[in-house]
């Protein structure tokens, strides 16, 4: 199948960018001897798992049905952190993953010894209070109040024996010189107990495969606690392994006027792309413009009720009409584990675009998805 025949709403996933990716994370880690696992949370379609699982060390994990997902369909290092474990998930996820991250000493003094028991390596989530995003507070773990691990002010030494490692995630698609103010604010709180861990885990947000990524930068970060502390660095980015790696592709269904142009599309921004509202942004769209820029301007817009289900404004060099195809640009990463069914919107198709530039489809969702999901 060609990509101009795939049916629409489809996510479409380009298996040679995904190896591009990869080849620059697996390049770090040769370069420097650091473990670099998948996130998930952020690219959780297996249908690449094999290929993902050839250049990383692994994945991890928000809780049990993705650590699952990670030990069934990669089967390498499996690392699982959340802000608090269910008491009757915690005896399947010890036996399943091999990092298990605990937010605070409270769930630490809980089961701390039946983790050790079965042999998994024990790490605590700490919060240097070291805040380096603007306009993004929502996925700040470093914002007053947060939910994220724990401060200088609160730490307990008397409580790490079996910590083998500290964790830290401050970072939201940022570049290597946020990493290393971070990094300082580490040493400068927590530096006295470094020497005493095993391993230190850097988090995610790491735009590693951005062009204009400081990797040298980056990989100094991870020599200085390699040789400072004797420390194995881990780094567990999302977006990176899928970053411009993906397409969604769409049809206008109708064009509509209320004082300005508007497309109706396939694709709903509140159901399968909801970070165009929760962030907000616009996403890229091939052959398309600013607002204005070219000369025929339109209002993408979903077929759902909700009035503020809107893509954003584009410009295009021809009208748009019934019937045409457009596609956005890196849709692989959050919004494919973030689609919903909302007013009973069929979930888009996943398809993967293979070296040859042939597709295949690797899923297709109709009334049943939608019918079971609230049985």
């Amino acid at each position: 199948m060609r990509f101009e025949e795939l049916p629409t709403p489809c996510f479409v996933v380009d298996e040679a960018l995904i190896e591009k990716n990869l080849n620059i994370l697996n390049g770090v880690m040769q370069r420097t001897g650091a473990k670099i696992v998948l996130a998930q949370k952020a690219f959780s379609m297996t249908a690449m798992y094999p290929l993902i699982g050839q250049y990383l060390s692994g994945t991890t994990a928000s809780g049990l049905f993705e650590a699952r997902l990670g030990h069934e369909e990669m089967g390498k290092e499996n690392h699982v952190f959340a802000p608090a474990y269910r008491e009757d998930e915690m005896d399947e996820i010890i036996s399943i993953c091999d990092h298990i991250i605990f937010n605070s000493f409270s769930q630490l003094e809980k089961y701390k010894a039946k983790a050790l028991a079965a042999g998994r390596k024990v790490g605590l989530r700490i919060n240097p209070e070291c805040s380096t995003q603007e306009g993004h507070e929502i996925y700040d773990p470093c914002s007053p109040g947060s939910r994220f691990g724990v401060k200088r002010d609160d730490f307990r030494p008397e409580l790490l024996e079996g910590v083998s490692g500290l964790h830290f995630h401050t970072l939201c698609q940022q570049n290597s010189d946020d990493l290393e103010t971070t990094l300082n604010a580490v040493e400068e709180k927590f530096g006295p107990y470094l020497p005493q861990m095993e391993w230190i885990n850097f988090g995610g947000g790491h735009h590693i495969t951005r062009d204009d990524y400081d990797i040298p930068r980056l990989e100094a970060c991870i020599s200085r606690m390699q040789n400072k502390y004797g420390l194995e660095v881990y780094l567990e980015p999302g977006e990176a392994i899928a970053l411009n790696a993906g397409y969604m592709v769409t049809s206008v269904l109708d064009i509509h006027r209320n004082g300005m142009e508007i497309a109706i599309v396939d694709t709903s921004a509140t159901c399968h792309m909801p970070d165009v509202l929760e962030m907000p942004y616009r996403p890229p769209l091939i052959g398309s413009g600013e607002a204005g820029e070219k000369p025929y301007t339109y209002r993408l817009g979903g077929p759902t009720c909700l009035t503020g289900d809107v893509i954003g404004d584009y410009s295009f060099d021809q009208p748009l009409k019934s019937g045409d195809r457009l596609v956005f640009e890196d849709m692989a990463i959050y919004s494919m584990v973030k689609t919903n069914t909302f007013n009973g919107m069929p979930l888009p198709a996943i398809a993967v675009q293979m070296k040859d530039g042939n597709c295949r489809i690797v899923r297709e969702f109709g009334y049943q998805d939608f019918k079971m999901r609230l049985a």
